[in-house]
């Protein structure tokens, strides 16, 4: 019998969130390996486990193999678990969805490590796009497809993408979803899926945001500048 996928990441959500999504949506148990100092860090990238891709900091061990790059890994998992649609025009569809989501998903994630000053205005501009360029395309995908889910009718990693990045948004400003009655129909339908449901509740393996310690882990490990992450914010310049 397989072992459970172990997760190789720091103890925060940053590119690993969205994996842990996928794999709790699953119903798929899974351990992790968190490493909270630099030198944890470059025992994982200097040591056995090694990738041969430089510059990835997170990794996933599953079915004998070491998968890094996010995108790559979620790919593999959605389609080991029956969440990458029933056909390959699904899949398009899938792909179209999840990677028109990757800019606002980036902007929320990378907030918190807004400098000081620029926070308010960061906030702003998150605000903005998430009402006017991106809940609005998601919202009218619901009612022209005219069912459930994004696509087909039965949940594909495209719904649990959303529902991770609505939820961030919502973390923002609570209000956020206010003019756009049909997301708010889909994060509860979507919230009420037992894997899910299991998933929101305390305790769980999902993640909170970055708050002021776990953005000095952060900096430590990874040995960054705050702020340099954000550059019109829009443009991410890297990847944690």
């Amino acid at each position: 019998m397989a072992g459970k996928p172990k997760l190789h990441y720091f103890n925060g959500r940053g590119r690993m969130e969205s994996i842990r999504w996928l794999l709790a949506a699953a119903g798929v148990e899974f351990e992790e390996e968190l490493f909270e100092t630099r030198e944890e860090f470059e025992k994982l990238i200097q040591g056995e486990k090694k990738s041969l891709f430089p510059g990835q900091n997170s990794m996933v061990e599953i079915d004998g193999m070491n998968l890094v790059e996010t995108r790559a890994i979620l790919r593999y998992l959605a389609a080991k678990y029956d969440l990458y649609g029933r056909n390959i025009q699904e899949q398009a569809w899938i792909d179209m969805y999840v990677e028109a989501l990757k800019d606002l998903s980036d902007m929320i994630m990378f907030f918190p490590l807004s400098l000081p000053g620029e926070k308010a205005m960061n906030l702003e501009y998150i605000l903005q796009r998430a009402t006017t360029r991106f809940f609005p395309v998601y919202e009218k995908a619901l009612r022209d497809h005219g069912q459930d889910f994004l696509v087909g009718n039965w949940l594909s990693w495209a719904d649990i993408q959303l529902l991770e990045v609505i939820l961030m948004a919502e973390e923002c400003k609570p209000s956020v979803l206010t003019g756009f009655p049909l997301l708010q129909e889909f994060k509860a339908r979507i919230s009420c899926i037992p894997t899910i449901h299991k998933f929101l509740q305390p305790g769980s393996q999902r993640k909170p945001p970055l708050d002021e310690g776990s953005i000095e882990t952060v900096k430590n490990i990874f040995r960054f500048e705050r702020g340099m992450f954000l550059k019109n914010m829009g443009t991410i310049v890297a990847e944690y």
